[in-house]
């Protein structure tokens, strides 16, 4: 950031592409090398994207560490739950649900009933009450209540600092809007994977790339050159960005679940469309919002708006 204010030209060049002859190591001899290569136009500056993209990148990768920090933290309230003998993840699909979390909240205050934990399920999991109460027949000692507390008190605050991150970056790519949208309509592409793909590709993508397979090279996705004597061995891929790696592994999972479910169901793929999400997270507030008056005593009456 300093060079780039005082307007600076300057070369980022990756250390394995420089290295020197071996047993000839001294600060002086490497500087040396280095100013050789440059002389003959042998380094290959690495790409520096601006500083708007760079702060991007900051705010997105942050934000990916925090989704597997939390994702780690789950396993760890799992594990003081097994440690508990409470074996709640082999009944509920999602241990952070409202019904889980209702349950482990009784579970701090000192409930060990499993009849009145039981009692927290809702909609479709209160079919499940009797696998429910033998899931929860368990001895949670006091410490292992701190614990869950403590465990539970991190999630929340996980969840916090990813929702200011999605705001922040959201407002970051505004400005690039229809490009997410494009992104967001191949099969397996989240929103948040479309916005890890700008932020790591950028977003003037044609004058950085001039093909797809330079863009597929770059990412790491396409197999070295080895070739001798006029005949192509296999080799390994390069390393490429590990973050957009990362990224398109979470696509290719979601495009092999597409691929089972299409094959045992024996149903064709349909596109549910790109506010398909949208309305079904909408659904699910509305929903909350009318439990929660529901649950201080108030009557809700759900009807359409004139505007709608």
């Amino acid at each position: 950031n300093l060079l780039e204010a005082e307007e600076i030209q300057f070369l980022v060049v990756n250390a394995q592409h420089i290295k020197a002859v071996p047993g000839r190591k001294t600060d002086v001899k490497d500087a040396e090398w280095i100013c050789n290569l440059l002389r003959h136009g042998l380094l290959k500056p690495s790409y520096i994207p601006d500083r708007n993209q760079r702060e991007l990148r900051e705010w997105v990768r942050y934000r990916r560490s925090l989704i597997q920090e939390r994702s780690r933290e789950h396993n760890r309230v799992q594990k003081v739950l097994e440690g508990a003998n409470i074996k709640l993840a082999a009944v509920v699909s999602d241990i952070m649900g409202v019904s889980s979390r209702d349950m482990m909240g009784a579970m701090i205050e000192g409930e060990e009933d499993p009849e009145k934990l039981a009692a927290f399920a809702r909609r479709t999991l209160k079919k499940k009450k009797e696998e429910l109460e033998l899931a929860l027949r368990g001895n949670m000692s006091a410490h292992q209540r701190i614990m869950l507390k403590t465990m539970l008190t991190h999630v929340d605050f996980l969840n916090e600092q990813i929702l200011e991150l999605d705001t922040e970056v959201a407002k970051r790519l505004d400005p690039f809007q229809q490009d997410i949208e494009r992104l967001d309509t191949i099969p397996g592409i989240g929103r948040r994977t479309a916005e890890q793909i700008l932020a790591e590709v950028g977003t003037d993508v044609g004058s950085r790339f001039p093909s797809a397979a330079h863009l597929c090279s770059w990412a790491g996705l396409v197999p070295g050159q080895n070739e001798s004597a006029g005949k192509r061995k296999s080799s390994k891929t390069r390393k490429g960005n590990k973050y957009l790696r990362a990224a398109l592994i979470e696509v290719a999972h979601s495009i092999m679940a597409i691929v089972y479910y299409l094959l045992t169901r024996k149903e064709d793929y349909k596109d549910l469309g790109s506010h398909y999400f949208e309305q079904r997270q909408q659904e699910t507030i509305m929903k909350q919002a009318v439990r929660r008056l529901e649950s201080l005593g108030f009557q809700v009456a759900l009807s359409a708006s004139e505007a709608s």
